[in-house]
């Protein structure tokens, strides 16, 4: 290792470890003003407008994102933007969460202004106390007191690391106090591997399964089983309960007088099943463990099958 890697790394840990001291001292910073805010945000009745300039900015766009995907509305204002037409975004209904590390940013003036002109709840994030910014809010949270991760002390690193994981409090705060579930998270993340993490297997699930009776001879049932492509066929009683599939494997293991056979006779007992509404990355698990391709689906308690779902369906929809 040359000196020069040497220093770099010693760099890349002395950043590291001072933010992370600088996030402890956020956590034990909090305080009457984080319960507040997050009170502020359940009693509105519009969004949560998040502003910032500059590196602030770019943290207010993230929590904004975080605070939608996650049940509370929020939305972005630029506010350069606000001064030219968009304070039209902030609205009576809303509650404004602008972030400044100085809290004196001079952009950030006419949506100040707006707010305390219509009497919009404002939640002021900043790190200098008695800033324009934390005596204009109704809700003023003051960061510790924290060096930045340069040895110049003036390019925003540990000052919006902070004030980022302070958004990811109030969201997470915001998540469980509504009770927020994976489904509702699936339902703002319908695409990409997140979405198909949070698939259900009733999502992927065939409802046109292939039955056959336990008294079926195995030429029918071989028909049904090449008929419907899934390679496999759900075995039931007369009342129409489960009782058996019968798989490929299940096919070589009597090969010796198979079309002699009934489908009772060849069919495993008692097989793997998962919930409709388990997740998708479940009934893989289930499948990679057990080396089978196919589950059948059953609501708990219940006797009778409701769909198949295939491996290949879970692959083709991402769920890896």
């Amino acid at each position: 290792m040359t000196s020069s890697t040497t220093d770099l790394l010693t760099t890349g840990r002395r950043v590291i470890a001072r933010e992370a001291e600088a996030l402890n001292l956020l956590g034990e910073s909090l305080g009457d003003s984080f319960t507040r805010a997050v009170d502020m945000i359940m009693a509105t009745k519009g969004r949560v407008i998040v502003s910032g300039m500059g590196k602030s900015g770019h943290i207010a766009r993230k929590i904004a994102s975080t605070f939608a995907s996650t049940g509370t509305p929020a939305q972005f204002v630029h506010p350069a933007e606000a001064s030219h037409g968009d304070l039209g975004m902030v609205t009576e209904n809303d509650v404004a969460l602008i972030l400044s590390n100085s809290g004196e940013t001079s952009e950030l003036s006419d949506i100040l202004a707006h707010t305390r002109r219509f009497g919009i709840p404002l939640i002021g994030v900043a790190s200098r106390d008695g800033s324009t910014l934390l005596r204009q809010a109704d809700v003023a949270i003051l960061l510790p007191e924290a060096p930045e991760a340069c040895e110049t002390g003036i390019v925003p690193t540990t000052s919006t690391t902070m004030t980022l994981a302070l958004g990811d409090a109030m969201a997470v705060a915001l998540m469980e106090h509504r009770r927020f579930t994976p489904e509702h998270f699936r339902m703002f993340h319908p695409g990409g591997k997140l979405g198909a993490k949070l698939l259900k297997v009733r999502d992927l699930m065939n409802a046109d399964v292939p039955f056959v009776h336990i008294d079926t001879p195995m030429t029918e049932t071989l028909l049904t089983m090449s008929q419907r492509g899934f390679g496999v066929v759900v075995v039931v009683d007369a009342a129409g309960d489960l009782c058996g599939i019968i798989t490929d494997g299940d096919l070589r293991r009597h090969m010796a007088g198979l079309m002699q056979l009934s489908a009772g006779q060849v069919m495993t007992r008692n097989p793997r099943s998962v919930a409709p509404d388990a997740l998708a990355e479940r009934a893989v698990a289930i499948m990679n463990d057990c080396k089978i391709t196919s589950l059948i689906v059953m609501a708990p308690g219940d006797a009778r099958a409701l769909g198949i779902v295939h491996i290949h369906d879970c692959l083709k929809a991402g769920v890896l």
